[in-house]
């Protein structure tokens, strides 16, 4: 008898093994509907409640974001009433180095009217007395500049520049063509360049050349010389 065209009986034991184990496994890379849904998480059935319990979930959830809500507005008016609290705070003590500066200053002009009390009234004690006094205000106009950026400036022979000067007094000359300050009443201050206080000056005026003639009038016998000669 022939074995050529018989099946290995272990060959055939083999097949029947692979193909029961493919029955019973699925492809490892497909996950079955159950594992999918239960990955996924579990699904509350919503259209399954009834109206009362779907109030009482409404219910719940306004609740919680009233609460988030009023959570959110006390937060923010703990951070509106800081940040003007610091706004005022900034305001108060804004000029605080200034101030600590003009300390010393005034500790001197003290010292220098203590002195001046003290001391016999006499050419030589007041020489001192001026002295002193000079030297503080040159301290502090010094300190003012270069620490502030705060400068005095003089106008005196200056071009009257009304952005600078405030004219508080004019007289007449005939030696200028253009008005000029003569007089510092109150010297002008500027602040890193801008004017933070005009100068109160006296101004010398040009006089007006001519007969006398009022400005801004004109001279009867121009207008009949023209009605005669018209061009």
């Amino acid at each position: 008898m022939s074995t050529e065209n018989c099946p290995h009986p272990e060959e055939n034991q083999h097949s029947e093994e692979v193909t029961e184990t493919s029955k019973a496994s699925p492809h490892p890379l497909t996950p079955e509907p159950e594992q999918a849904q239960d990955e996924q998480g579990p699904v509350e059935p919503t259209e399954n409640l009834t109206p009362e319990e779907k109030l009482k979930d409404a219910e719940a959830q306004i609740a919680e974001l009233k609460d988030q809500y009023l959570r959110k507005a006390a937060e923010f008016e703990n951070f509106r009433k800081r940040m003007n609290r610091e706004k005022q705070e900034a305001i108060d003590f804004a000029n605080q180095s200034l101030l600590l500066d003009l300390i010393p200053i005034i500790d001197d002009f003290e010292r220098a009217i203590k002195a001046a009390d003290a001391s016999q009234k006499g050419a030589a004690d007041f020489t001192v007395f001026y002295e002193g006094i000079s030297m503080i205000e040159k301290r502090l106009s010094s300190q003012l500049e270069n620490k502030w950026g705060l400068k005095r400036y003089d106008s005196t022979g200056e071009s009257f520049d009304p952005n600078r000067h405030e004219a508080i007094m004019m007289e007449k000359s005939p030696d200028i063509t253009e008005p000029v300050v003569k007089e510092d009443f109150i010297k002008g201050y500027l602040l890193k360049d801008r004017i933070v206080r005009s100068a109160k000056v006296k101004v010398l005026m040009p006089e007006q050349p001519g007969s006398g003639r009022e400005p801004g009038r004109a001279d009867p016998n121009e207008d009949a010389e023209a009605g005669e000669n018209p061009s």
